[in-house]
């Protein structure tokens, strides 16, 4: 990975993270004032508490893909310290998925939010599983390649050793 990929990518995670922190202590705020006289009023502390706890699931894989890309830069990322990182990605879009399923049953009872609306929260909470999924695939194939990475290392010993 390039030196100007990483700098870019760095970037992008460093203003991502920067955006979570705002929507955590700002927006959230903003949020609980909205909901404080409407028909969701009864609901408010719910909604913000999964909104603020979805934003922290968002900030444990911008943490964990710093790290991951940190290791890519070292050239240590096929080792088993890496498993650590992807294991909180997984978790963390998982964690993401079940509260997506919360808000949609928070908001379902009631007229406040139209049906299409908790449709849409369902797919998106599809869609989060199906991503911790994907990284689970992936986290195979970071262990084959640590085990091929490790058998490459044991035959370059021999080979030295017969040398």
């Amino acid at each position: 990975m390039g030196q100007l990929t990483v700098l870019a990518l760095r970037a992008v995670l460093v203003a991502l993270l920067a955006g979570s922190v705002f929507v955590q202590t700002v927006m959230a705020a903003l949020l609980a004032s909205d909901l404080d006289g409407g028909e969701l009023a009864g609901r408010r502390v719910p909604i913000v508490v999964i909104v603020v706890l979805g934003v922290v699931t968002v900030e444990a894989v911008l943490l964990c893909t710093w790290r991951l890309v940190t290791m890519v830069r070292r050239g240590t990322v096929f080792s088993d310290a890496a498993f650590r990182y992807v294991h909180v990605v997984t978790g963390a879009f998982a964690a993401a998925g079940v509260l997506v399923c919360a808000l949609g049953a928070v908001l379902a009872p009631g007229e406040a939010v139209a049906p299409g609306v908790v449709l849409l929260l369902g797919g998106v909470a599809l869609a989060a599983f199906g991503v911790a999924l994907v990284v689970l695939v992936m986290r195979v194939l970071l262990a084959q390649a640590v085990a091929r990475d490790a058998e490459a290392s044991r035959m370059r010993a021999e080979l030295n050793e017969v040398i």
